[in-house]
């Protein structure tokens, strides 16, 4: 088990916080009186070793029509059955525009808290259009890690995604930081009520050593 924790920690170049959790794209949503349930599943694949896994579980609630609040917990490990809490998140959201534009943007606001290896904080604008059947998502999120190497960072999410079907989307992906990026298909689905899915793999690199990623959130709300 420690070498799979050397090796995530050598992958993913700034340890647990800088990318912990961080392979989701964020996207405005405006849920005012919802409460949400947030499953979330991704795995680092480096070649020629172990895979290291990262479930997280949250609960997402909006406050009102302008600023969505959540509680994430996020574990890492070898496997399912060897899991460790890694970090505490607060994950807030904030709204400027609501369907008064026809562009959505809002502020992405999150606090971390990584067991024993000090706080970090994500903050950036959020950004999503339509063009005809597909939708377009642009993030940009500035990070300061206090207890890693690499205290400050610039963070690029970006996402196409053009609807196929009713109640299926089908695109492409993409995360970029200093010396690492991932891009790679994306499929998102309308499960019924408040229920969707999203499931992404993602190939590239994180400073500078490959690693296929998968990843995959569900989130119900009620």
């Amino acid at each position: 088990m420690k070498r799979t924790a050397v090796a995530a920690w050598l992958l993913l170049g700034a340890g647990a916080v800088s990318a912990d959790p961080g392979y989701y794209l964020v996207r405005p949503y405006s849920e005012a009186g919802q409460t949400t349930l947030d499953l979330r599943y991704w795995h680092v694949d480096p070649p020629d070793e172990a895979a290291t896994l990262w479930p997280e579980i949250g609960l997402r609630y909006g406050v009102n029509s302008r600023w969505s609040t959540e509680l994430l917990l996020s574990w890492i490990g070898p496997t399912l059955h060897e899991q460790t809490l890694s970090s505490i998140n607060w994950v807030n959201q904030f709204l400027f525009t609501q369907g008064d534009s026809p562009y959505d943007l809002g502020l992405h606001l999150q606090v971390i808290r990584n067991r024993g290896q000090g706080n970090a904080m994500e903050v950036g604008p959020i950004f999503q259009t339509e063009w005809g059947m597909t939708q377009l998502n642009l993030n940009v999120f500035f990070s300061h890690d206090a207890g890693s190497r690499r205290q400050n960072q610039t963070k690029l999410q970006w996402q196409a995604l053009h609807r196929w079907q009713p109640g299926w989307r089908l695109g492409v992906q993409g995360f970029a930081e200093p010396k690492s990026w991932r891009a790679g298909p994306v499929a998102k689905f309308d499960l019924g009520g408040h229920a969707e899915l999203t499931a992404a793999y993602l190939w590239g690199n994180t400073y500078r050593s490959r690693g296929d990623m998968l990843s995959a959130s569900l989130q119900v709300g009620f």
